[in-house]
Formats: structure tokens, sequence, C-alpha cells
């Protein structure tokens, strides 16, 4: 069962340090597993409404302070958001600097742009965690190597290997409701890349937010 937590809903007013550079970075020494992502943690405002007709515009915003990853990361949540059918811009287009800054100035932006809804994703935590699968049987060795075989243990075997876990916050925003009407706290495993950790992370929150009935 998801625990349902109410997060503080600010889009720019507390400045992010993210993590998210590192996590990919993290994730690249893992390329043999296959990435995953499900929620910890999702909240949906009791009285919000279907975004499904407050119009197409969709801000793409990364919180980070490292100007490359944050211009690439909202490249790739845009493109996301555009392949679902809505206009995906990326928040740098309308917000020269990184958006931490005050938010009279983030609104007054995406007002001036015709922003509809405002998709938010922050890193907010990378961890690594040692794992073992088991694979197949011990050995044991039977007629004229049975001396030797009985001293060798028969049991299952294990892989040992370490699974990086990125922990990313999603926050989406209506301009007409004027409030936060989604949030979640999502685990990806492995990531291999900044596309495909943005990509996995989509369209788990596009999934969850059908189900909710909000698009």
């Amino acid at each position: 069962m998801k625990r349902r937590l109410r997060p503080k809903p600010d889009i720019c007013l507390s400045t992010l340090r993210s993590l998210l550079k590192c996590a990919v970075l993290a994730g690249a020494t893992t390329l043999a597993s296959c990435a995953s992502t499900s929620f910890v943690s999702t909240w949906k405002a009791p009285d919000a409404q279907s975004l499904k007709g407050e119009g197409s515009k969709v801000a793409a915003v990364v919180m980070t302070q490292n100007e490359s990853t944050r211009l690439s990361a909202e490249d790739s949540l845009a493109r996301e958001i555009t392949r679902r059918g809505g206009q995906g811009i990326p928040a740098y287009t309308l917000i020269p600097n990184e958006p931490t800054q005050d938010e009279g100035t983030c609104q007054k932006a995406f007002e001036k742009a015709g922003i509809n809804v405002i998709v938010v994703m922050r890193p907010r935590a990378v961890t690594q965690e040692l794992n073992a699968t088991p694979t197949a049987g011990g050995y044991w060795y039977g007629g004229g190597y049975y001396g030797y075989g009985w001293g060798a243990a028969w049991g299952p075997a294990y892989d040992i290997h370490t699974d990086t876990n990125v922990f990313i916050e999603t926050l989406v925003f209506s301009m007409k409701q004027n409030k936060l009407v989604w949030s979640g706290q999502s685990k990806t495993t492995n990531p291999s890349n900044l596309d495909s950790l943005v990509r996995e992370v989509a369209d788990a929150v596009g999934n969850e937010m059908k189900k909710e009935g909000l698009i």
C-alpha cells in the first residue's frame, strides 16, 4: 500500500541542489540491469479537477543548479510530454536562469507564455544497495570423485551486485486551478542515462495520473 503524503507546494522558493547528475553517472555503472520505476508515495488534491480541458501548453521544469543537466533533462521531459499529446515546453526557454528564483518572476514568465500546466521534477536522493540473487545450485561429485565432492557444499549460489536507486519528486501544477493538483515520489532502480530516467518517471507519472482521472 502506498503512503500518501502532502508535499510542500512550492515551485521556485526553495533552493535545491540536484543529485540528478551524480545519479545518472552512478546508474551508468549498472547498465547490465534493467531500470524499473515504482512510487514510494503519491498525493492528489482532494478537490483537484481533470486537466483535460485546461489547454495543451505544459512547462517542463527540472530543479537543478547544474545548467547543462537542467537543459538536457528539461528537453527530455518536454519531449515526453509532447509524445503524450501535450505541447511540452522546456522551462529554460522561458526562464533563463535556473528556476529557484522568486515565485512571482516564474509565474509571470509562465503566464506570458500561455502555460496551462507545470510539471516539475526534482531529485531527492540517490542510494546504493548490495543485493544477492540466487543462481544455479551448487555442485556435488559422485562416482570416483565421491570423496572430494563430499567436502563441497550443496546449495544455492548467489550473484552479488549493487543497485543504484534514484528518488525523484514530481509535482504537477494547474495554472487554471492555481494550485498543486498531484505529486509523487518515485524510485528508479539502475537508470542507464538521463533520457531513460526521465522517460521512465514520465511514464509512471502518466499512468498514476490516469488512474486518478486527472488526464
